[in-house]
């Protein structure tokens, strides 16, 4: 007599069912081993197209594109205190394929704005600096002044009127300009233009006596002749300028400053990806066709471990917000 077991199934029903359910399973976990970058990653810059900062971005980006097999697709976001493309990598998902060209500019906008939309420190994981770049203190080439020195002695003898030009307020080269004044015991006028352009226009036309600016994109300015440049900021020479002392040199000791850009991911992006990222990073700086790219420009290639540019980003952003509360800035 047969009999029927009160528990009794239907195999096939039942191995039709783990089948089924161990298709998502399996998915998961070949998502969770799948190769770092499986997709384009967008790098957000937070300037404007042609700048140095845009030419670094898209230099590294090529090679680096390379190296990892997918393509790094660089887009503009310019906004006050690189805010809009530093808010929209610090809300992204941590998973590497979103990154934020990181400046000095992350840094100075700490002291300018009460309040940002996220914690500069702690809402982006560091992956490694490309560079840094030096500002050039410009004069027009029919200017009185043949050196820094005698700069600083015609603002010594005369407060307040030496007329210093950059470009906006909250600047790097606007703060540089305020710091310079603090170290070389000087009392300058300091006046802001809208950009770069209208800076090198009023040099060139005698409104300004001295111009605080990036140095790459000047030097075609400084072989043309239309302009001279007393000294970089830094406290290296320029290799782009050999023959320029550094501000120190020049007789003003005690100032140094260089800006820098460097790659950062959102926070919580694993550590595994970030060192993918780090090594892609490490060899386009390293690489011929960058350091000539951007060598021409006057920049000091570099990169770095991501705990070297935090602690680069915490001493930039005490740096200049002593430098913001000296020159009386009120934060917005």
């Amino acid at each position: 007599m047969n009999k029927t077991c009160p528990f009794s199934f239907d195999r096939r029903a039942v191995l039709r069912w783990f089948g089924a359910s161990a298709v998502p399973s399996l998915a998961g976990l070949a998502r969770a081993q799948e190769r770092f970058p499986s997709r384009p990653i967008q790098l957000l810059v937070p300037f404007g197209p042609g700048g140095i900062a845009d030419l670094t971005a898209r230099a590294v980006a090529e090679v680096m594109s390379q190296r990892l097999g997918q393509p790094i697709v660089v887009e503009n976001k310019p906004s006050a205190g690189s805010i809009v493309a530093s808010q929209a990598v610090a809300a992204a998902k941590p998973d590497g394929h979103t990154l934020l060209l990181m400046s000095n500019g992350n840094a100075v906008s700490v002291g300018l704005f009460k309040k940002l939309p996220y914690d500069t420190q702690k809402a982006f994981a560091a992956i490694s600096t490309l560079g840094y770049f030096d500002i050039g203190l410009f004069v027009p080439s029919g200017s009185r002044f043949s050196s820094l020195r005698d700069l600083v002695a015609f603002a010594k003898a005369n407060p307040g009127k030496l007329n210093v030009g950059t470009i906006a307020v909250g600047s790097t080269q606007q703060l540089a300009a305020k710091l310079f004044e603090t170290v070389a015991g000087i009392d300058a006028l300091v006046v802001p233009y809208k950009g770069s352009p209208a800076v090198l226009t009023a040099l060139r036309a005698g409104e300004i006596d001295v111009a605080f600016e990036i140095a790459g994109p000047m030097i075609p300015q400084v072989q043309a002749g239309v302009v001279k440049v007393l000294a970089v900021s830094s406290d290296k020479r320029n290799p782009a300028l050999p023959d320029v002392p550094t501000v120190q040199q020049a007789g003003v000791a005690g100032y140094n400053v260089a800006s820098w850009n460097a790659l950062a991911a959102p926070a919580g992006t694993p550590a595994e990806v970030i060192a993918t990222l780090n090594r892609a990073a490490r060899e386009a700086v390293a690489s011929p066709g960058v350091q000539d790219k951007l060598g021409k420009l006057g920049m000091r290639l570099a990169a770095s471990s991501p705990a070297e540019q935090d602690a680069l980003l915490a001493s930039e952003i005490k740096r200049w917000g002593d430098v913001i509360r000296a020159a009386k800035i009120e934060p917005e």
